[in-house]
């Protein structure tokens, strides 16, 4: 299923010889692997992320996916090196010389992500339908069995598209022409959404948008300034220290959700193999890093950052609308039906509020408006981001498209990768029935019916990728570690200056990564069950036991 590699090469070679604009030209004539990074970087998990971000933290966290990208990118750019530099598999590399728990740790988490995003861009699609491409024109939208046989409908062409991939050169050729369109839409959308706040009246504060892609590492530990305000206006302390941990809690989530969507360990897993199979080797190091430069990274920051600013500017420190009714001077839950599931939610949080010494204490104003702050926006409220460019009615339109062709692109690349996986695993060839076969790993997403039932179908993408965030440092550590082994790289190990860069990078994104993986994961529980804790004790163990038993394996065979 690989293309020629000889040619590119041949190709890549001429092109130097006549100058950088030949060069570039050629590249962008082979690029690829890194548009499909790009689909699955500009998914549903992106998209959430960023539009979350907004409300949570306005213009204050522009910085969070740039920064998550980084780092992720530092990674990618030593994987696309290191895949391009030997010539078995990477996963057998890294099980035969580097460390097979490692290996073993990374094919699966790879796999369990795979299956764990694919239930929010299921959910993502089907509120796109619901809620704003055809509102009323499936009946009964809420029920579970409608879910499931909805999502069964977008399953099918999904799986068509994917198995173009396996149809030799033209099939991957047309699968990447379709992701590249669908992530210009997608990018040329939400700049459209900027430039037309940029040109209004009030206009953007363009001050406040720059500083907030300085990086502020405090927002992990304290609100947003949009918060603090009405924070400071509640009189009880320890009402305003629940509502400051509540909001915190959920800013945290969103932070980490956002970082995990930009960069995640199944694309660690995809861009290899969407590399071979393109036929790439140890010349197209050159073509692999633009690839990921114009294909992924430029894409991403700038739809993320115009989604960021456009969600940021309407529902930033903004209670959710008609949620709450004042009388007589005091703010109340409303009693509208249709913001039943909302007002729902509050109810829960001012539950969970008046317990201990609060149980007693009366709940004033600000508790309200902060806990109004917090519900999550579904579909119907993000589409308004759109208004601006497109007007209310097209907003809804177009917001649903886009959404439901990010989430269909998404489940295809998610399906894509769990095909490889399952190759790698069982040891089959790419590219035939087993791949195929494969890819339906990724088809569990339609179970998502099951696993949620939160009023917002975009949120579920927050919780599936504050789990695939504590993934990620598994596939860092392996690649940091691969990145600087003589016995797997031989001469093609990065020396003197270039190899102190390589580590100094790597070592950066993997210790802040690593970081906040093991913070994130550290604190979460099954009941009573510290299961992020006796995961991380006991994968440790295992690595440490893993490291001595390839090395024992070894010294034998050298014997």
């Amino acid at each position: 299923m690989s293309l020629d590699p000889d040619n590119t090469a041949q190709r890549i070679t001429e092109a130097q010889a006549q100058g950088t604009a030949a060069t570039l030209k050629t590249y962008v004539s082979l690029s690829g692997p890194g548009w499909l990074q790009s689909a699955i970087t500009l998914g549903g998990g992106s998209l959430a992320g960023a539009l979350f971000l907004g409300v949570v933290g306005g213009y204050s966290m522009l910085w969070v996916q740039m920064c998550a990208l980084f780092m992720g990118v530092i990674m990618l750019a030593a994987i696309s090196y290191v895949s391009l530099s030997i010539k078995e598999s990477v996963f057998h590399g890294m099980r035969t010389q580097i460390n097979p728990v490692l290996a073993w740790g990374w094919i699966l988490a790879t796999l369990a992500a795979n299956m764990t995003w694919a239930l929010p861009q299921f959910s993502l699609a089907y509120g796109a339908i619901t809620e704003n491409i055809a509102p009323g024109l499936i009946g009964n939208a809420d029920a579970t069995s409608t879910k499931l046989i909805t999502s069964i409908a977008i399953l099918i062409p999904v799986v068509g598209i994917t198995f173009l991939y396996g149809g030799k050169g033209i099939g991957i050729r047309i699968y990447e022409t379709i992701l590249k369109i669908i992530v210009g839409v997608i990018v040329f959308s939400f700049i459209g959404v900027a430039i037309k706040l940029a040109l209004t009246d009030s206009g953007l504060p363009f001050g406040e948008i720059l500083v907030g892609f300085i990086p502020n590492p405090s927002l992990i530990f304290k609100p947003s300034a949009g918060y603090r305000e009405f924070l400071d206006s509640i009189n009880n302390p320890a009402a305003q220290q629940f509502w400051t941990d509540t909001v915190l809690s959920k800013q945290r989530d969103v932070i980490v959700a956002a970082a995990s969507a930009a960069v995640g360990i199944n694309m660690t897993f995809l861009l290899p193999f969407s590399m071979r199979a393109k036929g790439w080797g140890k010349t197209h190091r050159g073509l692999a890093i633009f690839d990921l430069s114009t294909g992924m990274v430029v894409p991403f920051l700038i739809a993320t950052a115009c989604i960021v600013i456009a969600s940021g500017y309407l529902f930033h420190a903004q209670p959710y609308d008609g949620v709450l009714v004042e009388e007589n001077g005091q703010l109340a839950i409303t009693q509208d039906a249709s913001l039943s599931a909302q007002a729902g939610q509050i109810q829960g949080m001012l539950a969970a509020r008046s317990t201990g010494e609060l149980a007693a204490a009366p709940v004033e104003n600000g508790e309200l408006q902060v806990a109004a702050m917090l519900l999550n926006r579904s579909n119907m409220q993000f589409a308004t981001s759109l208004e601006p460019l497109v007007g209310p009615t097209m907003a809804h339109i177009v917001f649903g498209f886009g959404v439901f062709a990010m989430a269909l692109s998404t489940i295809s690349i998610l399906m894509l990768i769990s095909g490889f996986v399952i190759c790698e695993m069982f040891k089959f060839p790419h590219g035939g029935i087993h791949h195929k076969l494969g890819t339906l790993a990724g088809a569990v997403g339609i179970l998502w019916p099951f696993l949620w039932s939160g009023s917002s179908k975009a949120y579920l993408a927050v919780p599936t990728s504050v789990f695939g965030y504590t993934l990620l440092p598994v596939a860092f550590l392996a690649f940091f570690l691969m990145m600087n082994s003589k016995k797997l790289l031989g001469d093609a190990r990065p020396t003197g200056r270039a190899r102190v860069i390589w580590n100094v990078l790597m070592g950066t994104s993997l210790l802040i990564t690593g970081a906040a993986s093991v913070a994130t994961a550290w604190s979460k529980t099954i009941g009573d069950f510290a299961i992020g804790k006796t995961f991380l004790i006991t994968f440790g163990i295992a690595i440490v036991i893993g490291h001595f038993y390839l090395k024992s394996k070894n010294a034998k065979l050298e014997r």
